[in-house]
Formats: structure tokens, sequence, C-alpha cells
């Protein structure tokens, strides 16, 4: 039998003790043992590494001046928000939005470009990301040597490890290397992430998720996107490739497989009505999904029943994952929540009927409607993620030992 290796075991409880920290603030030592079950040595090494290495500091908690109060003020350790500074992006078809953070995710300065990244060559977008990001980091308060990396989020398949996009609806080139372009630009280390897996993070960070190491988001925007956290880590599949939730089956029709993405997509909600070129364009103009609201709430019948038929769908899909993952929470992100009932309704009614009698209880369905600059932030969260040093991260600086 092969015995644990020891630095990834170093590295496995260095990331447990800073996630702790980050995650709950200001907090002593002892408490640190308590919620990651380490010993008070081991706490006490992992700390003093991560003081040297100036990632946290100290505080103290009462009067060192005061003679009267008895005892000793308590040392709490706090993240050092100085340690590092990130940029995080989030790229779809018709913006660019980027946030700059400091070491515990605070935003600094934030910027949106209206620009139709659908029709750009991978060139333009490179020069674009580059554009904004010196703006950003600019508004910030700092300069571009400062910031430690650029994380990038898009919607699609992305190769975490290599930050190879296999496929994405927002680029027009295939086989794009945006990781080599923009890094090249910028002379900092980059980062390409699905923007699912990103709005994941921030969730688990600074959202909905905070209290939880394990649940699951469901991304409708353009595309249908998936993110699975799991023990306070995202799942990926073989070789880092993120998950996408459109291609997943839902039945058969004549000779073809009939795939989420047919029956829930904006794209198929939008070919539904008569007025689809007027909405279309609405919707390619960066106002989302709200004028489609407004036409259902009209009583365009065409739009009801596509937004009635891909909330059905979505619940049926949302079901096949409570039964694959048993998450206790199930978070729903995205544009096309702009409909409201007219595809909520729908949704909770089919997940109803279809989950198994055994889950009915499990999970529950959480509706958030953060707007881009969260997302923006999860793709820095995926950059401080890699900083902090998850020895499950693919392109972060531990590895582990070949055995």
């Amino acid at each position: 039998m092969k015995t644990a290796d020891p630095e990834l075991m170093r590295a496995i409880n260095r990331f447990h003790v800073l996630d702790t920290i980050r995650r709950h603030g200001a907090i002593a030592r002892v408490e640190i043992g308590e919620r990651t079950d380490l010993s008070a040595t081991t706490v006490s090494a992992i700390t003093a590494a991560l003081l040297d290495d100036g990632l946290i500091t100290v505080r103290h908690e009462g009067d060192i001046r005061s003679q009267t109060l008895r005892g000793r003020p308590r040392v709490m350790l706090a993240l050092n928000p100085q340690a590092a500074w990130v940029v995080g992006a989030k790229l779809a078809a018709n913006r660019i939005v980027f946030v700059a953070t400091n070491f515990q995710g605070d935003v600094l300065a934030s910027l949106t470009l209206p620009v139709r990244v659908d029709r750009l060559p991978a060139e333009v977008i490179a020069d674009l990301v580059e554009d904004g990001v010196r703006r950003c980091v600019l508004d910030a308060g700092l300069v571009l040597a400062q910031i430690k990396t650029i994380a990038l989020s898009l919607p699609g398949i992305v190769e975490h490890g290599t930050g190879k996009v296999l496929a994405s609806g927002v680029l027009r080139d295939p086989d794009v290397s945006l990781k080599q372009a923009i890094a090249t630009r910028m002379g900092i280390d980059t980062i390409i992430e699905s923007d699912a897996n990103a709005i994941s993070m921030a969730q688990h960070w600074f959202g909905r998720a905070r209290d939880l190491d394990d649940f699951v988001l469901v991304a409708v925007e353009e595309t249908l996107g998936l993110g699975v956290m799991h023990g306070g880590q995202l799942f990926r599949g073989a070789h880092g490739l993120s998950l996408t939730l459109g291609d997943m089956i839902m039945g058969a029709g004549g000779d073809n497989a009939v795939k989420l993405a047919d029956l829930a997509s904006q794209q198929v909600i939008l070919q539904s009505s008569q007025s689809d070129q007027q909405i279309g364009e609405a919707v390619r103009l960066g106002q989302g999904m709200a004028p489609v609201r407004r036409l259902v709430d009209a009583g365009d019948e065409g739009l009801r029943v596509a937004a009635a038929r891909a909330g059905a769908a979505l619940g049926i899909a949302i079901a096949n994952l409570v039964a694959l993952f048993a998450p206790p929470r199930v978070i729903l992100v995205g544009s096309t929540l702009a409909l409201g009932e007219h595809l909520l309704a729908p949704l909770r009614a089919a997940f109803a009927n279809a989950i198994p009698a055994p889950l009915t209880t499990l999970a529950e369905i959480v509706i958030d409607e953060s707007g881009d600059e969260l997302w923006a932030r999860g793709a820095a969260a995926v950059a401080l993620g890699e900083l902090y040093g998850s020895p499950w991260g693919t392109t972060g600086p531990v590895r582990r030992a070949p055995q």
C-alpha cells in the first residue's frame, strides 16, 4: 500500500488553513484547528509560514495598553489584502466585464466594454482584453506590475490546465489560444476558465453558497452552463475540462437526440415569436431578456409557450443533477431568469414531478439574479484560488509528486 505523499498533505493542510481564514475573517489559531481538525502544532507551523510569506496578518482583539484587563489580548489572524492583486473578466457575446480585486476579493475597480465579441477575431478580442485590464488597473489605483494574475471566463468548454477553449459560442475562430495571446501582450500569468465555473466560485466565496462546500450551479445565459462544487473544490472532468449542461440529452426526436439546448436556450425561445428580429436585436445589444419578458406579459403566446417549455426542460435537467450529485442546494443564475415566473413556475412543477421521492426535500433551489460584476469577480476568485496554492488545481504551484 502506498503511503500518503507528505508534500501533498502539507499543501492540502496549508490550503485548508488559508481558506478557513478567508471564509471566516479574523480568526484565532484554536478556532482554525477546530474548523479544520488539524492539531495545534500543525496550525501553528502553517500560520507561521503564511505570516512569513505575507499572505496573512496579525490582529489583536482587546486593548494591549490597558493594565486593568486580565489576560492577554486575543491574537487573531486575517488575510493580508495587499498580498496580491488580480483582474477577473467575463467575456460574453455582447460585452466584456472587468474587475480588479485585492487578495481577499474586494472589488477595487470595475469596467464594462459593450462590444460584439462574437463577431471579432481572436486578435482583436485579446487587444480589447488588454485595454480593459489596463484601464481597470489604473482605476484601482494600481500599476500593471502589481497584478499577479489575469483570469478570463467565457461560456463553453475550457481545458483549465492549458487554457484551451474547445468550444464557445462567443468565439468566432476555432482553437483559440486566448491564454497565450493575453499573457504575451501583458506579461502576466493568465488563466482561462468557463463562466459557469467562475460564477460557481463567486457564489462559494461571496454569494449564496458561502455556507456550503457542496452545491450545483446552473447558468442560463446565451448558453447553458454547469458548475459543480464538491468538498470546496470545483469538480472538473478529464484533462480539467469544464462541464456543460446544454448538451444533456433530454430524449430522442426521430433519428436525432434532443438536447437541453434545443428546448431551453435563449435562441430557441427567441425563435418562437413573430417579433424575434426586434427582440433578438435587443438581446444582442446587451439588454438581456427583459424585452422578452415584456412581450410575454403583453400576451405573446409563442414566447409564453417557449418560456414554459424551457422552464419544464430545465426542471427535468435539475432533477437529473440532484439525482446524480445529491447537492443540498442548486443555484440558478443568468439573464434568462428575467422571464420570471413564466420560466420558473414550469421549472418547479417539472422538477417536483421528476425528482425521485426519497430526494424530494434534499435540494433547495435558489434563484440569484446577480449582475455581471459577480461573474467577473468569480473569475478573480479563480485566480486567487490558484494563488492560495490549491493542491487540486491544474495550474497552481502545487503538483502531486510522480509515483
